[in-house]
C-alpha cells in the first residue's frame, strides 16, 4: 500500500448557535463499514503510540480534542498529518506503519476500524513490515 491512499476527510459540519454537530457514517463519510471504535487519551507528555501496521485493517483517525500527528509510512515514503479539529480526519490504508505523537494536554482521539481487534493482522517489526510491503 501507499500514503497516497491516505487523506485527510471533512466531515459534515452542521452549526448551531447552541454548539456544533459532526457525525460519521460508514461506507458513506469513510470507505468502510466500522466494526470497532476505540479511542486514546491520557497520554503523557513525549509519549507516541501505535508503531505498527495492519496487514487488511483500515482506520479512520479524529482529534475529538486537542491535537496530535499521525506520522504515516508505506516504506518508500513518510508523511505527517497534523489532526487538531474534531470535524475532519484521516483515513488510513492497510498495509501503512503508522504513529502518533505530539500529543497535546487532554487531547483525545478516536479510531474507527474496519474490523475486529485481531493479533494476528497487526505487523509490529518494521522490518517484517518492510518485507511485507515488497
Amino acid at each position: 500500500m501507499s500514503i497516497l491512499q491516505a487523506e485527510i476527510v471533512n466531515l459534515p459540519k452542521i452549526l448551531d448557535r447552541r454548539g456544533n454537530l459532526t457525525f460519521i457514517e460508514g461506507s458513506n463519510h469513510i470507505p468502510f463499514p466500522i466494526k470497532r471504535t476505540y479511542w486514546i487519551y491520557d497520554v503523557p507528555g513525549g509519549e507516541t503510540r501505535g508503531g505498527h501496521a495492519y496487514k487488511t485493517l483500515q482506520e479512520f483517525i479524529v482529534a475529538l480534542s486537542g491535537s496530535f500527528d499521525v506520522v504515516l509510512d508505506d516504506g518508500n515514503e513518510k508523511k505527517v498529518f497534523h489532526l487538531n479539529r474534531s470535524y475532519y480526519g484521516l483515513f488510513v490504508p492497510a498495509g501503512v506503519w503508522r504513529q502518533m505523537e505530539n500529543f497535546s494536554t487532554n487531547s483525545l482521539s478516536m479510531i474507527l476500524a474496519s474490523d475486529d481487534y485481531n493479533e494476528l493482522d497487526y505487523i509490529r517489526d518494521y522490518d517484517e513490515f518492510i518485507e511485507f510491503n515488497r
